[in-house]
């Protein structure tokens, strides 16, 4: 009787085998997923995987993979937002830097930052400040001696806007920076140091002799003690303290530009708490006489004023009797730079000038550290050539 095909390959696989096919040699074929290892079933080679196994170990590698890319996309990510923030804060406190220009002898390079000379459309020397609503401030500034005709008088009495006609004298940029409030950091205003021009040599002088008293000015290793010694908040107020105190430098003055809409209450408040915490830090007198307190309620009543629009012009200037005027320039519908009031008591001038130049707190610590390199740029030269650079030839 004849079968059909596939039950003659049935009935064929279930004969046992023949002696002969079981001495030949099984052929293990490998296909693409499969395993070394064989089981063997008979004449055939069965393949011993295991899918779940495998499933879980794919599964396993690709979560590994996953986590692991997005761990170095967060790390790439945090660094970024780490280095950008980094070279924001060194921008923001170090507004000006060096400025290699061999053809400008206060611009000639060394180890210490350098502010960024540049000219604006008509020809004149500025300093850019970092910041957009004041870009710049001139290097160099021409001030009367407000208190010459003030001597022998009253001060000018609060209301009052005065003009002196005293001969003009030329101060240069030391340093400049931006006061800021709140933990944010919101700016107020940015404020530049000057000194007169003439008087940059005995500046010059003092900070050289108490490094090096047999000096005319400092190497390398001598400027960095210098720095440390101005930066350091105990020594640097000891060191200002001292130099204000005997008339170094004898004028100077300090350029106040808001940035933001402000009055003149509201720079009164932060001048007389800053002169109340700096007044017990002073040598000398004291400071809880009946005299300092007046001359602070002076100092107060000058400030009873309005609006200071942004962009305006306040400067605090200290002659070298220590007295202490203060001029404001409302622009060139009320008559440009006035004297508003004059404080005689030099110690108001000094605890105000500690503000900003030396202490634990500052009104402007990339101001400060901006004024002390501006230092450096003085003492690394001989003494009282950095006046004869600056000076013009005619005058």
């Amino acid at each position: 009787m004849l079968r059909p095909p596939l039950l003659r390959q049935v009935a064929r696989a279930a004969r046992p085998p023949s002696a002969a096919a079981s001495l030949r040699p099984h052929i293990q074929r490998r296909t693409l997923l499969s395993k070394r290892s064989f089981r063997e079933t008979g004449t055939r080679a069965v393949e011993n995987l295991n899918l779940r196994n495998i499933a879980q170990s794919s599964a396993d590698y690709y979560r590994n993979k996953h986590i692991f890319l997005s761990c170095g996309i967060v790390a790439g990510i945090v660094s970024f937002i780490y280095v950008s923030y980094r070279i924001v804060l060194e921008l923001k406190n170090n507004p000006i830097k060096a400025d290699a220009d061999p053809s400008n002898p206060l611009s000639a390079p060394s180890s210490s930052d350098r502010k960024i000379i540049v000219h604006d459309d008509q020809g004149r020397e500025i300093v850019p400040t970092g910041h957009s609503v004041v870009p710049s401030f001139p290097r160099t500034i021409s001030l009367p001696a407000f208190t010459a005709p003030l001597e022998a008088t009253e001060p000018a009495s609060p209301g009052t806007l005065t003009t002196s006609t005293s001969p003009e004298t030329e101060y240069t940029l030391v340093g400049l920076g931006t006061r800021t409030v709140t933990f944010i950091g919101i700016s107020v205003y940015v404020v530049g140091f000057y000194v007169a021009t003439a008087d940059i040599a005995s500046l010059q002088s003092a900070l050289v002799k108490k490094v090096n008293p047999i000096a005319t000015t400092l190497v390398p290793g001598e400027r960095d003690q210098l720095r440390s010694a101005l930066l350091d908040p105990v020594e640097g107020a000891k060191t200002w303290d001292e130099l204000l105190s005997h008339g170094i430098p004898a004028r100077s003055a300090f350029r106040i530009i808001p940035v933001r809409d402000t009055d003149f209450h509201h720079l009164r408040d932060g001048f007389v708490n800053a002169i109340k915490a700096r007044g017990p830090e002073l040598s000398g007198n004291g400071v809880d006489d009946e005299e300092f307190g007046q001359a602070v309620k002076q100092f107060r009543a000058v400030f009873n004023r309005g609006k200071v629009p942004k962009g305006k012009e306040l400067i605090l200037a200290r002659d070298d009797k220590g007295h202490l005027s203060i001029a404001f320039d409302a622009g060139k519908k009320s008559g440009g730079r006035q004297l508003i009031g004059v404080v005689e008591d030099e110690r108001v001038s000094r605890a105000l000038w500690l503000n900003y130049l030396a202490g634990k707190q500052v009104a402007s610590e990339p101001a400060r550290r901006s004024i002390v390199e501006g230092i450096m740029e003085f003492v690394e030269r001989p003494v009282g050539t950095v006046a004869s650079m600056v000076v013009p030839l005619a005058r």
